[in-house]
């Protein structure tokens, strides 16, 4: 049985045994909950005294101490009025109002693993479970901002108390994500969207408050929080689909607005605000994530230009400031005058307005499926999504809809007003088909009027960009870089690894048709010099540098990242040009494409700091030192090694005693022909022009780089080839190769070793009888998965 717990409100000044008291859950020091049915010796939750409740967690005796350091906040507890009643299903709660924790009881409905539901007195402290508890469910004690699932009371910490404060999230937040974890993306669909909706829009009078999916889980240690801010509906459940990803980057706090609230936009606004102010108080170093979807894009734009000083990163779905240009504009004086009878016909109308419902039932549909069961799948949760869409009308009744249209209509007038002062960084999520508003040309709108405003384009997306198929936030904050822990992005240490559904979608649908056509096949050397199949000579303790040749465009990257994926279960962090790190490109056809899912993958820029950070780390390092003059090379110029003449990676990797893997690719040749080069590009009017115009203040690594993509075309496609040579070991080595005669002589070494590989490469592929892309395909059919068809033999 899972209980839900009410939360005390960030700003009141008690300790967490006084919020007991206060809150009258204690019957003398007797702590019990019920359920339908069962009895209260059978089902209660944290049987006897408070101090045994309190020893039995003991890292909440250690936040005991903690009292708020706001006069002003001490002063408004004092003053406070009781809270109305608080509805849930399946969430944790913070009641909105300040005073709820001073509410001598409150009812709350609690869903069983078997799907019944009760309903009870509810504990301040704890999300807990009968029997066994999995680990996102057990001992989840904290603050309120120090986790997802579990709901303690938000304590400003007094500076004397950093420590403290600092031992208790070390001791209950993850340390790390391991490398394809389960973010749980196509477990949830708008079916469940709405399915809870319906339990949480039951009227209670209330004010706006905040809830904790308890689905999110517990988090990443120091991770920053993220505020939900919801659209229309007000349920503040349209993150359903991401709740489980976003719970492990993020302490995920959700806004609901209860259907019959007339709160005006102003108001909600300072809610907001002031939710924002005492995260900022009690974590000054963190960043505040403002997730805003549709109208809620307002509400995050108006608190970012009401705060300027803020670290506030703010994203915007579709933002709701262009309703003054929507395309329903001539239409709603029809919603007024229409019949109170004739309102059910609204929620139909709405989701075909609102989203694309084929997107919306294509979310939990394996995309390797084939296209017959894929489309029975789709019937079948299209069949079961119709029927549920009744329930809109009970989520938006008629009264509401029309106070929430003059909402809209009041906060894209107070939010325009106001973009000069927003400061934030702004992530700008924009649909091709939303039916509802015009978003693409709103996003080139705010592109140019806020300061920094990067921008995603989702074009076979609707209104409902959050709900549909094709996106999935968290690999968006990904791709975006986004994602950090302090006021800059550090590349290695706010990386986060790639999960299983982000490994599935980036190499059976990004580069799944150059997967297939390339059917690569990599070789290693073992220690006894042994050239065999696979892995198995590359270590799997790290740090390990992998040192080749670049490839006509990369081609090769792909391949090597998913095969170290896929075997070892090991990412590999590409060194990349900077260029594309960047960001100076402002171009709305910009969609999440291949250079963001580089960096979901592990991509990031070349410079000797990162370097330094990976092999701190142990990370297992992907290094082209001949970099974009080798990608990027002339006609003629296939498998030479243009790498510069100072050896300083071979002296970073001593340092931390790394192990240096050479390795050569072949197959470019048999993938593409190179027509126009560098040189061809330069001899043509007009182009010539452009490519001096682009690369004029471009960053340069090297000044032989060669920054303009050349020209090529399609072969029909042979096949690609890794050999990675004998491990060199630099352990040891630090003192001898600070000398540059010894550091040049290994680093000769390892070019040598380099070009061996490939010349062993060209010569064996040519006894490879599946080199051709016709006898691969025929092989596959019948017998062999795409990385089992063989090869020549070592």
């Amino acid at each position: 049985m899972r209980y839900l717990k009410k939360a005390a409100d960030p700003s009141s000044s008690n300790t967490i045994k006084d919020e007991l008291r206060d809150c009258g859950y204690l019957k003398g020091d007797k702590i019990f909950e019920t359920t339908r049915g069962h009895s209260r010796q059978d089902k209660g939750v944290l049987k006897g005294s408070c101090e045994a409740y309190l020893s039995q967690y003991s890292s909440l005796k250690r936040l005991d101490s903690r009292t708020i350091n706001s006069k002003e906040a001490r002063r408004q507890y004092e003053d406070g009025n009781p809270s109305p009643e608080l509805y849930a299903t399946g969430f944790t709660t913070t009641i909105g109002s300040r005073e709820a924790v001073r509410r001598p009881q409150c009812r709350v409905q609690a869903r069983s693993s078997g799907g019944g539901d009760s309903t009870g007195s509810s504990s301040p402290e704890l999300v807990v479970s009968n029997g066994a508890s999995s680990v996102e469910e057990r001992e989840k004690i904290g603050p309120l901002t120090g986790g997802n699932g579990y709901a303690v009371s938000k304590i400003e910490v007094v500076e004397e108390n950093k420590m403290v404060e600092k031992e208790a999230k070390c001791s209950t937040a993850l340390e790390g994500l391991e490398v394809l974890w389960d973010d749980a993306y196509g477990s949830k669909s708008v079916k469940d969207y709405l399915d809870c909706s319906r339990d949480m829009i039951r009227p209670d009078g209330g004010p706006p408050r905040w809830f904790c999916p308890v689905e999110c889980g517990q988090p990443l240690n120091n991770s920053p929080v993220l505020l939900f801010l919801p659209g229309l509906d007000g349920t503040g459940l349209g993150l359903i689909l991401h709740h489980r990803a976003l719970g492990r980057a993020f302490e995920v706090r959700c806004l609901h607005i209860p259907v019959y609230d007339r709160t005006p936009f102003e108001d909600l606004v300072k809610f907001v605000e002031k939710t924002v102010k005492a995260e900022y108080a009690s974590s000054p170093r963190k960043p505040i994530y403002l997730v805003g979807d549709s109208f809620g894009g307002c509400l995050a734009l108006a608190v970012a230009a009401r705060n300027p000083t803020i670290d506030l990163v703010v994203l915007l779905a579709n933002p709701a400031t262009s309703f003054g240009r929507s395309q329903l504009q001539p239409l709603l004086p029809l919603l007024e005058a229409m019949p109170d009878r004739l309102h059910f016909t609204v929620p139909y109308l709405l989701s075909f307005v609102m989203g694309d419902p084929v997107k919306m039932a294509t979310v939990n549909i394996d995309h390797i499926l084939l296209p017959r069961e894929a489309l029975k799948q789709l019937s079948v949760n299209l069949t079961s999504l119709l029927p549920r869409l009744s329930g809109l009308a009970d989520i938006i009744p008629k009264e509401t809809l029309l106070w929430k249209l003059k909402l809209l209509k009041s906060a894209a007038s107070y939010t325009n007003s106001r973009l000069y002062a927003v400061n934030a960084e702004v992530l700008l999520l924009a649909s091709g088909k939303d039916s509802m508003l015009p978003s693409r040309d709103e996003a080139q709108r705010l592109m140019n009027s806020l300061k920094n405003c990067r921008v995603r384009y989702f074009k076979d997306n609707g209104h409902t960009l959050l709900l549909e198929d094709g996106i999935n936030l968290l690999t968006v904050i990904k791709g975006t870089n986004t994602y950090r822990r302090t006021r800059r992005h550090d590349y290695v240490l706010d990386f986060l690894p790639p999960s299983m559904s982000e490994y599935k979608v980036a190499f059976n649908q990004v580069v799944g048709l150059f997967r297939y056509a390339s059917s690569s096949v990599l070789f290693s050397t073992l220690d006894d010099g042994k050239i065999v199949r696979g892995l198995s000579g590359v270590p799997s303790e790290g740090p390990v540098l992998l040192v080749g040749y670049h490839m006509l465009m990369g081609l090769e990257v792909h391949s090597l990242v998913e095969e170290f994926l896929r075997e070892k279960n090991i990412i590999v962090r590409g060194i990349a040009h900077s260029k594309i790190f960047s960001g100076k490109v402002k171009n709305l056809s910009t969609e999440f494409g291949l250079t963001d899912w580089m960096k979901v993958m592990g991509a990031l820029p070349a410079t000797g700091s990162n370097l330094f950070k990976l092999f701190q780390t142990k990370s297992h390092v992907l290094l082209y030192p001949g970099g974009t003059r080798e990608a990027f090379h002339y006609k003629g110029e296939e498998y030479k090694l243009f790498w510069p003449d100072q050896p300083e990676f071979v002296r970073m990797a001593a340092r931390f005693g790394a192990t240096i893997v050479p390795f050569g690719t072949v197959g470019e040749d048999d993938m593409t022909e190179l027509i126009l080069d560098y040189n061809d590009l330069m001899n043509i009017p007009f182009v010539n022009d452009y490519i001096k115009e682009s690369t004029r203040n471009a960053i340069r690594v090297r000044e032989d780089e060669i920054l303009s993509i050349p020209v090529v075309l399609p072969r029909i496609p042979g096949r690609l080839y890794y050999l990675f040579g004998k491990p060199i070991e630099t352990s040891g080595r630090y003192e001898s190769l600070k000398d540059r005669e010894n550091a040049n002589e290994l680093y000769l070494q390892v070019k040598s070793e380099v070009e061996s590989c490939i010349t062993y490469l060209l010569k064996k592929r040519e006894e490879d009888p599946y080199r051709s892309i016709f006898d691969r395909t025929v092989q596959r059919a019948l017998h062999s998965p795409l990385h089992e068809i063989p090869a020549f033999e070592p």
